[in-house]
């Protein structure tokens, strides 16, 4: 179940990737259309290529964290390690089933 989960986040993470790609390349096209000289052309090119790869490295962190996700998910506490209260004379969890003084058939 958290592999489809992780599976099902990265696809939204690449869909989002892809669309901040195609608007980078967007603006691009927009700044050159604008542009009066080369220098501008190449400083909309620039500002493509950062957009560009702000976008992948936001893609890589986000599939590191659904990763850490996964990995975190899917471990389960023993039971038992809880820490006891300060002052208290008896665990404040159950070791081997019911308090003690407890029985069925009293």
């Amino acid at each position: 179940m958290q592999s489809a989960k992780e599976k099902v986040s990265n696809v939204a993470s690449e869909a989002k990737g892809k669309l901040d790609e195609t608007k980078a390349k967007a603006e691009e096209k927009v700044g050159k259309a604008t542009a009066r000289t080369t220098e501008e052309e190449r400083m909309a090119e620039e500002k493509r290529r950062a957009k560009e790869g702000e976008a992948k490295m936001g893609l890589h962190e986000a599939k590191a964290e659904h990763a850490a996700d996964k990995l975190q998910g899917g471990h389960h506490h023993p039971v038992g390690t809880a820490a006891p209260m300060a002052g208290a004379t008896a665990p404040t969890y159950p070791l081997g089933g019911n308090p003690p003084g407890h029985h069925k058939y009293t």
